[in-house]
């Protein structure tokens, strides 16, 4: 038995969707109903009026940057612990990233150190909502009010995730999405920028599709982008987004099931939920500490040995070897960042994942601690 990180659960209603979109001939990112359709849904779900579909979540993000005018000599505070391509947004608009680092129990930006961060060439605040878990937004909202920053919100792992009671993407000015494979609800690829404000809707939509001219289409308005999605993918989205509930609440069941069956471990830190926070758990993240700590190529190895497939946590930016060759980051930037990328690992997670699948992980994984111990 082989148990894969994360498998898209797919039923016979994506297909037919998708199916419609080839019968009709409509493939493209500029035919067809089902992209306005799911733009629409979605940001309703996220509770804006406004969403921008996009070839991929790092689109997005590059699409929100590019909105918003920020270019080079402008900094990005930026929490250090995620996919890179968070950053790599921030690098094509030739701005300079600031590392973040990250609070102990939620890995997710840790407010408190904003403030001493910020410098005149300040634009904006970069947060990511890791693994499911929203971050603390209140201290962040404070200090991008204070010294006039805008706030994007990287929700790529966050769909449904609520800060008090308000979900994803409609925290910041501009949110953005992955619909890739293993995300919550999936397109294959593809991605999403949500927003309250029509003006950066407008403005991200036109330079997403090549910043066409109203008046002579091949008068091209500004410097734009091909980051359309098909309408195939979106024909993908509407069906998906219409169980996102049930993908939810099947991570959340995963998690506790996890939580339950691994609590009692010493020297394994689990994910949280904080009081303020309703946690999706895209991933179940974990970190070896005290006697496991540095075991974790081990610990990943005899899993796999066991069938059970698990992914090591991201690497942070100021820990990645191309940036600190071109002196763009100290590598002791961010020490509570880099401890969690080098002794974290995340356990399968997909929604689909059976309770025999659950207690065969949990029990693979007692036992691989315990001979590694």
């Amino acid at each position: 038995m082989t148990i894969p990180v994360s498998r898209p659960h797919l039923d016979d209603n994506d297909r037919k969707c998708v199916a419609e979109t080839l019968a009709a001939s409509e493939i493209s990112g500029t035919a067809g109903t089902f992209i306005p359709e799911f733009e629409s849904a979605f940001a309703e779900y996220c509770g804006v009026p406004h969403g921008v579909a996009t070839t991929n979540g790092t689109a997005a993000l590059h699409l929100a940057l590019a909105t918003l005018s920020i270019g080079p000599e402008d900094e990005i505070l930026v929490s250090t612990l995620t996919n890179m391509a968070t950053f790599f947004a921030v690098l094509y608009q030739g701005a300079k990233p600031v590392p973040v680092d990250v609070e102990p129990d939620t890995w997710n930006m840790n407010p408190a150190l904003l403030e001493s961060l910020v410098t005149p060439r300040t634009k904006a605040i970069l947060v990511v909502h890791l693994f499911g878990h929203p971050v603390d937004m209140d201290p962040v909202l404070s200090v991008a009010r204070k010294h006039n920053l805008f706030v994007i919100e990287d929700a790529a792992e966050a769909h449904g995730a609520e800060y008090k009671g308000k979900r994803t993407g409609s925290l910041g000015d501009i949110g953005c999405f992955s619909f890739y494979a293993n995300k919550i609800i999936t397109t294959g690829e593809g991605g999403m920028l949500v927003t309250r404000d029509k003006k950066y809707a407008d403005r991200a939509r036109n330079l997403k599709s090549l910043a066409y001219g109203n008046e002579n289409r091949f008068m091209h308005s500004d410097i734009g982008f091909n980051y359309r999605m098909t309408n195939m993918q979106a024909a993908l989205g509407c069906s998906q987004l219409k169980r996102i509930d049930f993908s939810i609440e099947s991570k959340r069941g995963i998690a506790n099931f996890y939580n339950n069956a691994l609590r009692d471990i010493a020297d394994l830190q689990l994910p949280v939920e904080k009081p303020y926070a309703k946690n999706v758990y895209w991933m179940f993240h974990l970190v070896l500490r005290g006697g496991f700590k540095g075991k974790r190529v081990e610990v990943m190895r005899e899993l796999k040995e066991k069938g059970v497939e698990t992914r090591e946590s991201f690497i942070p930016y100021n820990m990645q070897e191309i940036f600190l060759k071109k002196g763009l980051t100290e590598q002791d930037l961010c020490p509570v960042a880099n401890d969690i990328g080098q002794n974290g690992f995340y356990l399968p997670s997909g929604p689909v994942l059976s309770e025999r699948e659950l207690v065969y992980i949990a029990t693979s994984l007692k036992e691989v601690l315990d001979s590694v111990r």
